[in-house]
């Protein structure tokens, strides 16, 4: 079966101008998946140049959803959008996923209600990588729900077993972890605790309740959380990334002798520069829907939106809504 990857080329800060290249080279990576680039006219024909690959096709649409948006009024109003196209071609079978760097609440919302949600799942969740000790951990909810029953949670762990085992390959027990306030049974709210009786009658690998900084550590594979605990948590995580950059760059070139430390160092902190570069951990899935919906930063490069739209292959590739289906079938979790 070929795979087909639907890009909303016209989202994000930069649309056309990272969207298409990223494609494009995703393109010359995956000769054997198609790739439909879903846009304006005149941003296809400016962005391709006539350089159009045998693996890449196109898709008109005449609207944009803006990050202003309101997810109600992209959703109602906004029905021949590059998103809404995109999602359209998942939903029809006509595209294996989509990729778009779009405004969060409007994709969530368009992707809910055009793909619906895998039986036995009762919200979609975001999920994404964390760069960890031992190359990256899972996390999720990452945004798109605020506050969750027990029985979600539940659910988001299994869910999250499910795709890193598919995606990380070398891992095939996966172990979850419950964030929470300490590691103490006692600790945490009705909420966590019944959540934590929940995951360890599951059937996945959990192992208990994590803290914070064991999100980096090599101790967990796949973190739980509420959407709102876990948003907090990202946003607090890229700006100490941010910040630790930063004051690097101030320290090693506020004196000769410390420009040549740096100078000697060089290797060394271009290697953490790698592993801490959050455009390689780029493209959140928006899993528990029926089809599979990759979300880009808005701010994103060409190298990091081409990230995200590898994800979206590598979860074709695995058919991971089919095999979380399969799993909550046998194991219902309510």
């Amino acid at each position: 079966m070929t795979i087909t990857i639907a890009v909303d080329v016209m989202s994000g800060d930069n649309g056309p101008g990272t969207c298409i290249p990223a494609a494009l080279g995703a393109a010359a990576i995956y000769p054997d998946v198609m790739f439909t680039l879903v846009g304006r006219a005149a941003d296809l024909d400016r962005g391709l140049a006539g350089r159009v690959p045998a693996n890449v096709s196109r898709v008109l649409a005449e609207q944009v959803v803006e990050m202003t948006d309101h997810p109600r009024d992209a959703l109602r109003r906004k029905k021949d959008s590059s998103m809404r196209k995109a999602i359209d071609l998942v939903k029809s079978g006509a595209a294996s996923a989509c990729v778009s760097a779009g405004n969060t609440g409007a994709l969530m919302a368009t992707a809910h209600f055009v793909l619906k949600m895998i039986p036995g799942v009762e919200r979609p969740a975001i999920i994404s990588q964390i760069p960890s000790r031992g190359g990256h951990t899972y996390m999720l909810d990452l945004g798109a729900n605020a506050t969750c029953t027990p029985a979600q949670l539940c659910q988001f762990g299994v869910m999250g077993s499910i795709l890193a085992t598919d995606l990380a390959g070398a891992v095939p027990r996966p172990r979850i972890g419950l964030l929470n306030i300490g590691e103490e049974e006692m600790k945490g709210d009705e909420v966590v605790q019944a959540a934590h009786n929940f995951l360890a009658a599951s059937g996945v690998n959990y192992v208990g309740f994590v803290e914070g900084h064991d999100v980096f550590s090599d101790e967990v594979d796949v973190v739980v959380t509420d959407g709102f605990t876990g948003n907090v948590a990202l946003k607090t995580m890229e700006g100490a990334a941010r910040m630790i950059k930063e004051v690097m760059r101030e320290e090693f070139t506020r004196s000769l002798l410390r420009k040549l430390g740096a100078l000697a160092a060089k290797p060394a902190l271009e290697a953490m520069r790698m592993r801490i570069d959050a455009r390689r951990y780029n493209g959140a899935s928006m899993i528990g829907l029926s089809g599979i919906v990759i979300k880009s930063h808005g701010n994103t490069d060409v190298f990091g939106f081409q990230c995200a739209i590898e994800v979206a292959v590598h979860e074709a590739r695995d058919n991971v809504p089919a095999r979380i289906a399969e799993r909550l079938g046998a194991h219902p979790v309510n």
